[in-house]
């Protein structure tokens, strides 16, 4: 790559280079996004130079580099973007004269040479004109560009100074490099557009760094005003809200903030643990530390990256041993030159991984020239985090708040704890009006419950509860006399429960029954003091009772039971107004046992005389099922009787027929066969026979004769299969369930209803569809069953029919019966088997009417029909169901819309789990 300046196509370079800067201006302009400006800078240079690669190489602190922006003609060079390049990759010599004189090289792999073009005098700083002189070229240098695959480069120096530093000098920041995979000759004005595009990419740094400063800035402000808000939130400072914040805002993975005058210590995120047993485990009061914090003065901020590095953290540093925690701020807090507390931050190590163009060999590198430029992994491990002059400044900040926010509160504190007493005397004197004031609301309470509800087992556990939450006792409880038993309890706490705890007779005699009744009331303050019986201290003490107190419930001249309030923590003095409350909760509760006795009575009452309907209700109900069965089983045992004796009358006759016309197919056969022989031997017959021949037709009865007697042949076998079919329907011999073939049945069925299939003048002919699955033999009632298939098949035929005329009906109103066919009137039956083979789904389905859901409803109902009189029983359907369901064991449905036809889901056992019962 040589520099040269050609004349050709000047006037539309110089507008190429107006156009590139234009465009350059503008991004810088429009974003502020530095990443973006360098992204749109290296792709808009490798259009201007036609370059295969330009890329923008920056430099770090170390002296090592990055390639942060990159734009690759076609893939003809391998990226390297995000790879980084060791220091010596760039000699310290090229480095200097980069920044102490903006020197530009070109480097022609081809011959060897390199063109150095200064843009200003190392020894003045003046600018120069754009000159350039050739050397030859480092071969180190040419063996690194071939092994990049580059013969031509191109490399100018991006310097870069902050403004905000006074008399800040220029660093070098990085470098804007053109690759080409061939020779390529650069222009002195390219050169020169490249400088000032290289001064707009300066100016865009400038600004960029100038965003990231103010945005830090800005940052910092809102963390710090963040945090004054909590601190400063009287009455509840929100110290741990801050400390979580403060953590968060220097990237912390924990911190502590630990209060010396109260000892109190707030921590979020990962902490330390000191390794061994000391009189205190909290970090802050160790020896150590404490010795540490007193030499701190007063806004000193002292942190570290690697606290394994510090001799005075050698000791307490084994308490972070079990972390991930490697850098550490400690912030000394101070209020007046006085010590109250430290802010510790603590940040973790982390890992990185470094992409470094080629393995980097710190040896071989001063020596040879690279020449592997593959991607290698550098891992390291355990890195410390720097903290950063901002964070100090932060730091500072947030010092000073925390000071006054924790003195704060602490003569917070004080003053409450003198307002406290003041406070105290003021709620004693409330607290017994507030306690009175309770307890008439909750003896109003329960007397609205008690007129509300008559349920007595409510109205008890109403009482219970409430007695328990007003006297703030363990447990409180309503004994009946009657059942000598607990009836409702409420406990406070893991108290052992009593109900179902019987009392030992001999601790209670029978005189303390006129007692409570006389209105007496038993409070015991202290069991273990108290004058009882041992009996009846033992067993107070076995249900845990240390005080008790107990009130009767009257009602009328009868002792009813009695309302007790146990305390089991502790003894207790029962006050007077407690003693009170029970007493009238007593008379309450009797009230409203007394009238859940009387609602108890009637209520009774009331389900006596319902059950007794219920009785005769369900009596009806069976008298009409089986009023129902016994007219369908007489209707079918008639039907079956009739079908068997037609079945039998004909058998005789059709069988005698059906024997001979074997022998009289024979007899005739033979005769034809002389005949035969007589025309073969005597050809010239007398004319008397020609002439019978002739007036009989002798060659058609020859032949239609044989036709005669097959037709008759296949007659008898169609009324011998009817009559089959007609015994196979009645099944009079077969009165018990057993395996049968249900298609065998549904065939039977649609044989004896082929004449109403056919049609005729007044119904429709009906298709037949059938879909027959591979199903094994059923065992059940095959009579039955039959039964089912035909009731569902005459309805189907029926409503078929109702839909022919409907159609036909509507057909003619409109006038067009040429151009519109009546759909078929078709019966599809489908039969299969479940997956496990345990039960069998027989499917009929037509495609008529259907039904509404009202009539859907009640189609299994005993004598509903939607039929004219006289044309149904209403009957069909209700035994059918029956059949399958009680029968059988199994499940009917039926599935109907109106216009879309009807279908009825028929599942039945394929082996009942149990005897069926009849």
């Amino acid at each position: 790559m040589t520099l040269s300046d050609k004349p050709n196509g000047l006037q539309q370079s110089l507008v190429d280079q107006e156009s590139l800067l234009h465009r350059m201006t503008k991004q810088i302009r429009r974003s502020l996004d530095l990443q973006e400006i360098l992204t749109t800078t290296v792709s808009e240079v490798r259009l201007f130079l036609g370059a295969d690669r330009v890329k923008v190489y920056r430099f770090d602190a170390d002296g090592s580099g990055e390639v942060i922006a990159e734009s690759i003609y076609e893939q003809r060079l391998p990226s390297v973007l995000g790879l980084r390049f060791p220091v010596h990759d760039i000699p310290e010599a090229a480095r200097e004269m980069f920044l102490l004189a903006g020197q530009r090289s070109i480097v022609d792999v081809a011959n060897e040479k390199i063109g150095l073009s200064p843009l200003q005098s190392k020894e003045t700083g003046k600018r120069l004109q754009t000159n350039i002189y050739y050397r030859q070229v480092d071969p180190c240098h040419i063996q690194y560009l071939k092994a990049m695959g580059v013969q031509s480069s191109l490399v100018v120096p991006i310097l870069h100074c902050d403004p905000q530093e006074q008399s800040a000098k220029a660093k070098l920041w990085g470098l804007l490099v053109s690759h080409h995979s061939e020779p390529r000759e650069i222009l002195k004005r390219e050169l020169k557009v490249l400088q000032q595009v290289v001064d707009q990419v300066t100016i865009a740094i400038a600004q960029s760094n100038i965003l990231t400063t103010a945005r830090a800035k800005q940052e910092r402000e809102a963390t710090i005003n963040r945090v004054t808000t909590l601190l400063h939130k009287l009455p509840t400072i929100q110290l741990q809200g801050a400390l979580e914040e403060v953590i968060v805002a220097f990237s912390g993975v924990g911190g502590r903030l630990y209060i010396e005058q109260t000892g109190e210590l707030y921590t979020w995120g990962d902490q330390p643990t000191l390794p061994y047993e000391l009189d205190n485990s909290i970090l802050e009061q160790h020896p150590i530390w404490q010795n540490w914090m007193a030499e701190c003065k007063q806004g000193d901020i002292w942190s570290t990256p690697d606290l394994y590095k510090e001799p005075r953290l050698r000791v307490l540093a084994l308490a972070f041993r079990s972390t991930q925690i490697r850098g550490l701020m400690v912030i000394p807090l101070h209020y007046r030159e006085e010590f109250i507390g430290v802010l510790s931050i603590f940040r973790s190590e982390f890992e990185t991984e470094i992409l470094w163009a080629g393995q980097c060999d710190q040896n071989r590198r001063q020596l040879l020239p690279q020449v592997s430029f593959d991607v290698w992994r550098e891992q390291k491990k355990g890195q410390s985090p720097e903290w950063k002059p901002e964070d100090i400044l932060l730091a500072q900040a947030l010092c000073e708040h925390f000071s006054m926010a924790i003195e704060q509160q602490q003569m917070y504190k004080q003053v409450q704890a003198l307002n406290a007493n003041l406070e105290q005397r003021v709620q004693e004197q409330t607290a017994e009006l507030e306690k009175s004031l309770l307890f008439t609301k909750v003896l109003k309470q329960v007397t609205e419950h008690i007129r509300r509800t008559l349920d007595l087992q409510k109205t008890l556990q109403t009482i219970v509860r409430e007695v328990r939450s007003l006297l703030n006792s363990d447990r409180v409880l309503i004994f009946e006399l009657k059942s000598k038993s607990v009836i409702v309890e409420e406990i406070n706490g893991d108290w052992q429960s009593v109900i179902g705890v019987n009392a030992p007779l001999e601790c209670f005699p029978d005189e303390y029954t006129p007692l409570y009744f006389q209105g007496r009331v038993r409070a015991i303050n202290n069991v273990a003091a108290d004058s009882l019986s041992d009996c009846h201290r033992e067993f107070l003490e076995s249900l845990q009772v240390q005080a008790n107190l107990i009130v009767p419930i009257n009602i009328g001249i009868e002792l009813w039971g009695l309302l007790i309030a146990h305390e089991c923590e502790a003894p207790r003095n029962w006050q007077d107004a407690e003693i009170d409350l029970l007493q009238q909760l007593g008379d309450q509760a009797a009230i409203a046992i007394q009238q859940a006795q009387l609602y108890k009575q009637t209520y009774d009452a009331e389900i006596e005389a319902r059950n007794q309907a219920v009785q005769v209700e369900h009596t009806l109900r069976e008298l009409q099922e089986t009023q129902t069965r016994l007219v369908q089983t007489e209707k079918m045992s008639g039907l079956g009787q009739l079908i068997a004796g037609i079945a039998h009358e004909i058998n005789n006759p059709v069988n005698f027929i059906y024997g001979n016309l074997c022998h009289a197919a024979d007899y005739t056969e033979q005769l034809l066969e002389i005949l035969r022989l007589y025309r073969l031997h005597y050809p010239h017959p007398h004319p008397e026979i020609i002439a019978a021949i002739e007036a009989i037709d002798f060659e058609f009865l020859i032949e239609d004769l044989p036709k005669i007697l097959t037709s008759m042949q296949v007659g008898s076998d169609r009324i011998r299969s009817i009559v089959l079919s007609l015994r196979n329907f009645s099944r009079l011999d077969e009165a018990e369930n057993k395996r049968v073939d249900i298609h065998e049945g549904l065939d039977n069925t649609l044989l004896i209803l082929q004449h109403r299939l056919k049609g005729s003048a007044g119904s429709p002919r009906i298709e037949i569809i059938k879909d027959y699955g591979n199903i094994p033999r059923v065992e059940c009632y095959a009579g039955q069953m039959n039964q089912v298939f035909m009731n569902i098949f005459s309805n189907a035929i029926d409503a078929l029919g109702v839909a022919s005329r409907k159609w036909e009906l509507g057909n003619r109103d409109e006038g067009d019966e040429e151009n519109n066919s009546c759909p078929i009137p078709t019966i599809q039956i489908s039969t299969k088997a479940s997956a496990d083979n345990s039960r069998l789904l027989i499917r009929i389905s037509d495609n008529g009417t259907g039904m509404t859901e009202e009539v859907k409803k009640r189609i299994f109902d005993p004598f509903y029909t939607t039929k004219p009189v006289g044309k149904g029983t209403g009957l069909g359907l209700s035994i059918s169901y029956q059949i399958i369901v009680e029968k059988h064991g199994g499940i009917m449905e039926c599935i109907s819309e109106p216009g879309r036809g009807t279908e009825f889901w028929i599942e039945i056992p394929i082996k009942p789990p149990a005897k069926i019962v009849n």
